[in-house]
Protein backbone atom coordinates (compact mmCIF):
# COMPACT_ATOMS: atom_id res chain seq x y z
CA UNK A 1 0.00 0.00 0.00
CA UNK A 2 1.34 3.52 -1.31
CA UNK A 3 1.49 5.50 2.31
CA UNK A 4 2.43 9.39 2.19
CA UNK A 5 5.36 9.96 3.60
CA UNK A 6 3.45 12.98 6.10
CA UNK A 7 1.58 9.72 7.65
CA UNK A 8 4.78 7.33 7.71
CA UNK A 9 5.13 9.04 11.66
CA UNK A 10 1.90 7.85 12.91
CA UNK A 11 1.47 4.75 11.10
CA UNK A 12 4.92 3.18 12.29
CA UNK A 13 3.86 4.67 16.03
CA UNK A 14 0.90 2.64 15.74
CA UNK A 15 2.93 -0.16 14.68
CA UNK A 16 5.34 0.38 17.84
CA UNK A 17 2.26 0.59 19.93
CA UNK A 18 0.72 -2.45 19.57
CA UNK A 19 4.72 -4.10 20.37
CA UNK A 20 5.25 -4.77 16.59
CA UNK A 21 9.05 -4.44 14.47
CA UNK A 22 9.62 -2.26 11.47
CA UNK A 23 12.46 -2.69 8.80
CA UNK A 24 12.94 -0.86 6.00
CA UNK A 25 14.92 -0.57 2.68
CA UNK A 26 15.45 1.82 -0.42
CA UNK A 27 15.55 1.44 -4.01
CA UNK A 28 14.37 2.70 -7.40
CA UNK A 29 13.01 -1.30 -8.10
CA UNK A 30 13.04 0.00 -11.65
CA UNK A 31 12.36 -3.20 -13.75
CA UNK A 32 11.40 -5.89 -10.79
CA UNK A 33 13.35 -9.02 -11.14
CA UNK A 34 14.14 -12.18 -9.06
CA UNK A 35 17.19 -10.72 -7.20
CA UNK A 36 14.79 -7.92 -5.96
CA UNK A 37 12.07 -10.48 -4.42
CA UNK A 38 14.67 -12.57 -2.91
CA UNK A 39 16.34 -8.99 -1.37
CA UNK A 40 12.82 -7.90 -0.19
CA UNK A 41 11.70 -11.53 1.20
CA UNK A 42 15.04 -11.38 3.15
CA UNK A 43 14.55 -7.93 4.37
CA UNK A 44 11.12 -8.96 6.19
CA UNK A 45 12.24 -11.91 8.11
CA UNK A 46 14.25 -9.00 9.75
CA UNK A 47 11.21 -7.24 11.36
CA UNK A 48 6.74 -7.63 11.13
CA UNK A 49 6.61 -4.80 8.85
CA UNK A 50 8.29 -4.22 5.44
CA UNK A 51 8.45 -0.46 4.59
CA UNK A 52 10.42 -0.24 1.69
CA UNK A 53 11.54 4.07 0.43
CA UNK A 54 10.83 3.81 -3.40
CA UNK A 55 13.09 6.24 -5.29
CA UNK A 56 10.64 8.66 -7.42
CA UNK A 57 11.22 9.45 -11.33
CA UNK A 58 12.79 12.50 -10.66
CA UNK A 59 15.35 10.85 -8.06
CA UNK A 60 16.07 7.96 -10.19
CA UNK A 61 16.97 10.22 -12.67
CA UNK A 62 19.09 12.16 -10.92
CA UNK A 63 20.61 8.81 -10.26
CA UNK A 64 20.69 6.46 -12.86
CA UNK A 65 20.80 9.57 -15.84
CA UNK A 66 17.83 10.72 -18.45
CA UNK A 67 17.08 7.15 -19.61
CA UNK A 68 15.78 5.98 -16.59
CA UNK A 69 13.14 4.91 -14.97
CA UNK A 70 12.00 2.38 -17.15
CA UNK A 71 8.72 2.18 -15.33
CA UNK A 72 7.39 5.34 -13.47
CA UNK A 73 7.24 5.72 -10.48
CA UNK A 74 3.09 4.68 -9.77
CA UNK A 75 3.85 1.65 -11.53
CA UNK A 76 6.73 0.55 -9.80
CA UNK A 77 4.71 1.20 -6.53
CA UNK A 78 1.87 -0.68 -7.34
CA UNK A 79 4.10 -3.92 -8.45
CA UNK A 80 6.15 -3.82 -5.19
CA UNK A 81 2.61 -3.12 -2.76
CA UNK A 82 1.76 -6.49 -4.60
CA UNK A 83 3.90 -8.37 -3.41
CA UNK A 84 3.28 -10.33 -0.16
CA UNK A 85 6.29 -9.45 1.44
CA UNK A 86 5.90 -5.57 1.29
CA UNK A 87 3.51 -4.12 3.81
CA UNK A 88 4.08 -0.36 2.54
CA UNK A 89 5.51 1.72 0.14
CA UNK A 90 6.85 5.43 0.54
CA UNK A 91 7.81 7.56 -2.54
CA UNK A 92 11.09 10.25 -1.73
CA UNK A 93 12.20 12.74 -4.24
CA UNK A 94 15.97 13.09 -2.75
CA UNK A 95 18.85 11.25 -4.02
CA UNK A 96 19.50 9.72 -0.83
CA UNK A 97 16.77 8.27 2.00
CA UNK A 98 18.61 9.73 4.99
CA UNK A 99 16.04 12.45 6.20
CA UNK A 100 13.25 10.02 5.52
CA UNK A 101 15.21 7.25 7.62
CA UNK A 102 15.89 9.69 10.31
CA UNK A 103 12.10 10.85 10.62
CA UNK A 104 11.25 7.08 10.30
CA UNK A 105 13.95 5.70 12.93
CA UNK A 106 12.53 2.27 11.69
CA UNK A 107 13.82 -0.90 14.00
CA UNK A 108 16.16 -2.52 11.17
CA UNK A 109 17.80 -0.95 8.05
CA UNK A 110 18.88 -3.14 5.12
CA UNK A 111 21.27 -2.59 2.07
CA UNK A 112 23.26 -4.92 -0.17
CA UNK A 113 26.31 -6.30 0.98
CA UNK A 114 28.09 -4.38 -1.39
CA UNK A 115 28.21 -1.74 1.78
CA UNK A 116 29.34 -1.66 4.81
CA UNK A 117 28.93 0.67 8.02
CA UNK A 118 32.36 2.71 7.02
CA UNK A 119 31.11 3.02 3.28
CA UNK A 120 27.06 3.27 3.80
CA UNK A 121 26.06 6.73 3.50
CA UNK A 122 23.23 6.62 6.46
CA UNK A 123 25.47 5.14 9.13
CA UNK A 124 25.19 8.25 11.14
CA UNK A 125 21.35 8.22 11.11
CA UNK A 126 21.13 4.71 11.83
CA UNK A 127 24.20 4.78 14.78
CA UNK A 128 22.31 8.43 15.96
CA UNK A 129 18.73 6.23 16.08
CA UNK A 130 19.89 2.87 17.56
CA UNK A 131 18.67 1.29 14.42
CA UNK A 132 20.24 -2.38 13.47
CA UNK A 133 21.67 -2.70 10.17
CA UNK A 134 21.46 -5.82 8.13
CA UNK A 135 23.40 -6.49 4.99
CA UNK A 136 22.11 -8.81 2.05
CA UNK A 137 23.65 -10.59 -0.34
CA UNK A 138 22.47 -10.12 -3.85
CA UNK A 139 21.57 -12.48 -6.31
CA UNK A 140 24.74 -13.33 -8.44
CA UNK A 141 24.01 -11.43 -12.17
CA UNK A 142 20.71 -10.18 -11.78
CA UNK A 143 20.60 -6.62 -11.73
CA UNK A 144 17.73 -3.99 -13.30
CA UNK A 145 21.32 -2.60 -15.58
CA UNK A 146 21.61 -6.67 -16.81
CA UNK A 147 18.42 -6.61 -18.13
CA UNK A 148 18.44 -3.32 -20.34
CA UNK A 149 21.53 -4.65 -21.64
CA UNK A 150 20.23 -7.75 -22.43
CA UNK A 151 17.51 -6.12 -24.49
CA UNK A 152 19.68 -3.38 -25.64
CA UNK A 153 22.06 -6.15 -27.48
Amino acid sequence: MLVQREDLRVLIDKIHSQGKTVVTTNGCFDILHVGHVRYLEKTKSYADYLIVLLNSDKSVRSIKGPTRPINNENDRAEILSALRCVDYVVLFDEDSPKNLLDEMKPDVYTKGADYTMETLPEADIMRKNNTRVEFIKFVEGKSTTNIIEKINS
